[in-house]
C-alpha cells in the first residue's frame, strides 16, 4: 500500500479548507445527521493529531478520511458548487490527488434507480423464450389496500364467531404498514421477526404482539441471535411439528401476520393465559377459511372496481407477447369464476383468446409433485376444446404441451409456490413479481437515503482502516466510530418500515427473503408492466459483484 512521506501531525496544516467545509454542514437546514456529527470534526482531528504519532499515513486512509469529512456537506450541494469546493480543497491539499475523486465520485453519484427496471440474478436472453407463463394474483391482477383490510376483518370475525375468541378483538383494525413480507414467526414463542440470509435475527425487529422485544431478551431466549436450521421452516416456508418457524412469503400473508400480532397483543394486555401454538393454528385456519370458503372471492367479484387495480399495462404486456407470436399460459390456485371476473375487467371478455392454456385451482406447489394429482380445470385451446376436471399434475401438462426447459419463462409473486419447483425440477426460467420493490426504490432514490448510506459506508471504511492502529488514542476514536455506526442502524431500518425495515436487507446482510429470491428467480421486477420497456430480444445480465477475495489491497471493502 502506497504511503506518504509526512507524519500524521504535519497533515493538519493542510486542513483549513476541510475544517471550513465540515463545519458548514452543521448549519445546513434539514441535514439528517446534524446531531450525529456535532463533535465529529473535532474528534476526527484528535485522532489524527494524537494517534499513531510519527507513523506514515497511507494514501488510502487519507482518502477515506477526506471522504468522511466531505460527504455530509457535498451531498446537499448542487453540482457546480460541489466541484468548486472539491477542487478548492484539492489545491490546498494536493495529497488527496486522484484517489480522493476515485473514491468520492462513485459514492456521491446522484443517479437514481428506475423503478421500472428488470433486475437480473442470472443471465437470460428473451430471444430464447418461446412460451410465457403467468400466475394470476399479484402478477396479472393487482389489488387495492381494501383487500387486505377485508381479509383481516373477515378472519378476525371468524375467530370470534367460530373459535369463540373474545368480542374485544373487534376493536382491532388492520394496520397496513405494520408488517413486511418475508418475516418469520416463531410459533411456540409467538414472536414475529426478520431473519437474514445467514439465519441471524435482526435485533430490533422482534415483536411480541404489537410491541418490540428488547434485544437482551431475544438473545437470552435464543442463546444469541442465530436460529438453528433444525427449527427453521421447511422448503416451502411452512411450520411443521419438527419446525417451529413459519415464513410468510405471500403478499396475502400480510393480513395474517397483522392478525396474529393483534390477537397476541389483546391476550397480553388483558393478562389472558393462552397457548401460542393453538393461537397460531386458529388464526391460520381463519385465514384459510377466507380463501377456501370463497368469502374473499365473492366479495371481490361483487365489487371488482373497489378491490382490483385496473390492469391496463398488464393488458398491454399480453397483447405485445401475442403480437410477437409467443405462446402463453396461466396457472393459478384461484377458482375460475374469480379469475374470469378479474381478467374480464383487466383485459376484456375475450381474455382467454390470448392464452393457449389456462389452469385454475392448480394447488401450487403440489402441482409440481410427481404423485400429487389435483383437480384442474383446463381450457386447452391448443386442442381447440375445453376440458374440465382433468386429473393431473405439471408432468402431465409438460407431456401434453411439450413445453420444457429454458424456452419457458414463468412469472409469479410467491418465491416458493410459484417459482422454486419450476426452476429446480423443470429448468424453466422464472421471473419474480415484487410489488414492494417500487416503494423501496423510491425511498432509495431520496436524498435522505443517499446521504445516510454514504455516511454509513464511509464510516465503515474508516473503522476498517484505522482499527489496525493499537495506540490507546486511536482505539478510543475507533470505538466511538463503532458506536456511531451502531446508532445509525435504526435509522436505516426505519426509513423503510418502522418495525421491520426493508424487505431485502437487514442492517448489513441480505434478508432470508433476498437469498431465496436470488436462488429461485432469474429476473425480478416490481410489476409485469416492466416488460414493456424491453425488446423481446433483450439479454439480461446480472452485475458482476466482486467476491470478497477478488478485492485488491487498494480497493475499499467498506464502500
Amino acid at each position: 500500500m502506497t504511503t506518504l512521506s509526512c507524519p500524521l501531525r504535519s497533515l493538519l496544516k493542510h486542513t483549513d479548507c476541510l475544517r471550513r467545509a465540515a463545519v458548514s454542514r452543521h448549519v445546513l437546514p434539514g441535514s439528517p445527521q446534524r446531531s450525529l456529527g456535532a463533535s465529529l470534526w473535532r474528534r476526527n482531528f484528535r485522532a489524527l493529531s494524537h494517534g499513531a504519532t510519527g507513523e506514515l499515513l497511507s494514501l488510502h486512509y487519507l482518502s477515506m478520511f477526506l471522504l468522511l469529512m466531505f460527504v455530509p456537506f457535498l451531498i446537499v450541494l448542487q453540482q457546480r458548487c460541489y466541484f468548486f469546493v472539491a477542487l478548492s480543497c484539492h489545491r490546498h491539499c494536493s495529497l488527496t490527488s486522484c484517489v480522493f475523486f476515485s473514491l468520492l465520485l462513485p459514492v456521491m453519484s446522484t443517479s437514481s434507480v428506475d423503478p421500472d427496471t428488470i433486475f437480473a440474478n442470472n443471465e437470460m436472453s428473451l430471444r430464447d423464450i418461446e412460451i410465457y407463463g403467468f400466475d394470476y394474483d399479484y402478477t396479472l391482477a393487482f389489488y387495492s389496500s381494501h383487500l387486505h383490510t377485508l381479509i383481516f376483518n373477515i378472519a378476525r370475525d371468524i375467530l370470534i364467531t367460530n373459535h369463540r375468541y373474545p368480542e374485544g378483538l373487534r376493536k382491532y383494525e388492520y394496520i397496513p404498514d405494520f408488517a413486511v413480507r418475508g418475516l418469520h414467526y416463531d410459533v411456540q414463542k409467538a414472536l414475529l421477526m426478520k431473519i437474514d440470509a445467514f439465519h441471524y435475527i435482526q435485533l430490533g425487529t422482534v415483536y411480541r404482539g404489537l410491541d418490540p422485544v428488547p434485544d437482551e431478551e431475544v438473545i437470552a431466549m435464543y442463546e444469541g441471535s442465530h436460529v438453528p436450521l433444525e427449527i427453521m421452516s421447511d422448503f416451502y416456508g411452512k411450520s411443521t411439528h419438527e419446525h417451529t418457524m413459519k415464513q410468510f412469503m405471500d403478499i396475502f400473508s400480510l393480513p395474517e401476520m397483522t392478525l396474529l400480532s393483534c390477537v397476541n397483543d389483546f391476550f397480553m394486555r388483558h393478562n389472558i393465559d393462552y397457548e401460542p401454538v393453538h393461537l397460531y393454528k386458529d388464526v391460520k385456519e381463519a385465514i384459510r377459511d377466507v380463501h377456501v370458503k370463497g368469502i374473499m372471492y365473492r366479495a371481490v367479484e361483487a365489487d371488482t372496481e373497489k378491490y382490483i387495480c385496473y390492469g391496463e399495462q398488464s393488458h398491454a404486456v399480453l397483447r405485445k407477447l401475442s403480437a410477437y407470436g409467443k405462446k402463453m399460459f396461466l396457472i393459478t390456485n384461484s377458482p375460475f369464476d374469480f379469475v374470469n371476473r378479474g381478467m374480464s375487467y383487466i383485459v376484456g371478455e375475450d381474455w382467454r383468446d390470448l392464452f393457449d392454456v389456462v389452469i385454475v385451482q392448480a394447488d401450487k406447489p403440489n402441482l409440481s409433485g410427481e404423485k400429487c394429482p389435483c383437480d384442474l380445470m383446463w381450457f386447452c385451446l391448443i386442442f381447440n376444446v375445453d376440458v374440465f376436471d382433468l386429473q393431473g399434475n405439471l408432468y402431465e401438462f409438460l407431456r401434453l404441451t411439450g413445453w420444457r426447459g429454458s424456452k419457458v419463462l414463468y412469472f409469479g409473486d410467491h418465491i416458493y409456490s410459484d417459482l422454486a419447483d419450476l426452476t429446480l425440477k423443470h429448468g424453466w426460467r422464472t421471473g419474480a413479481i415484487i410489488p414492494e420493490l417500487r416503494k423501496e426504490i423510491k425511498i432509495m432514490n431520496t436524498q435522505q437515503y443517499a446521504h445516510m448510506m454514504t455516511w454509513l459506508q464511509a464510516l465503515t471504511g474508516l473503522i476498517e482502516q484505522m482499527q489496525v492502529h493499537r495506540d490507546p488514542a486511536t482505539q478510543a476514536v475507533v470505538e466511538e466510530w463503532i458506536k456511531e455506526r451502531e446508532a445509525m442502524k435504526p435509522h436505516t431500518k426505519d426509513i423503510f418500515n418502522a418495525q421491520f425495515g426493508s424487505l431485502f436487507r437487514t442492517d448489513h446482510n441480505p434478508t432470508y427473503f433476498s437469498r431465496r429470491l436470488s436462488r429461485f428467480a432469474d429476473i425480478y421486477m416490481a410489476t409485469i408492466s416492466c416488460l414493456l420497456n424491453y425488446d423481446l430480444k433483450h439479454i439480461f445480465f446480472p452485475r458482476r459483484t466482486p467476491l470478497q477475495h477478488e478485492w485488491s489491497d487498494s480497493c475499499c471493502n467498506g464502500i
